[in-house]
């Protein structure tokens, strides 16, 4: 089941702002996290990674937490699995955000009730690098 209908996805892609923080981007090529954060970078985003290890990726600077980020966040695409991704989507809310992205795989229903119901828009268990050219 997908939950953030297509209408979301689109307003979420083209008008919620481009500064995306992606939470669990890490240096490693091969997991999904960068590949997607390099599919945003090509459509105009700004990615900021937030990782434990606050690496710079992508030639972006890197924090350990959302909290840490000094300036605004317009999105949050999270790439954690999903009992860690609740307390993700509520540092959102926290930090301002318009809008959390949970990836493929990562589902927390109370997380997503909680987010809408702050007026955040929400989408879940969908992709963005695979939404992006369906626009």
């Amino acid at each position: 089941m997908s939950y953030g209908d297509d209408a979301t996805v689109r307003k979420i892609l083209t008008d919620s702002g481009d500064t995306w923080a992606v939470v669990g981007l890490s240096t490693n090529t091969a997991r999904a996290a960068y590949g997607v954060a390099r599919v945003l970078q090509r459509a105009g985003k700004r990615i900021v990674p937030v990782h434990p290890k606050a690496e710079a990726v992508l030639g972006e600077q890197g924090y350990a937490s959302l909290a840490e980020i000094p300036f605004p966040v317009d999105v949050v695409d999270v790439f954690v699995n999903s009992e860690l991704a609740g307390a993700v989507a509520d540092q959102a809310v926290a930090k301002g955000a318009k809008a959390v992205w949970f990836q493929l795989g990562v589902v927390d229903e109370e997380a997503f009730a909680r987010t809408r119901a702050a007026g955040l828009d929400m989408v879940m268990d969908r992709c963005p690098a695979i939404e992006l050219p369906r626009l």
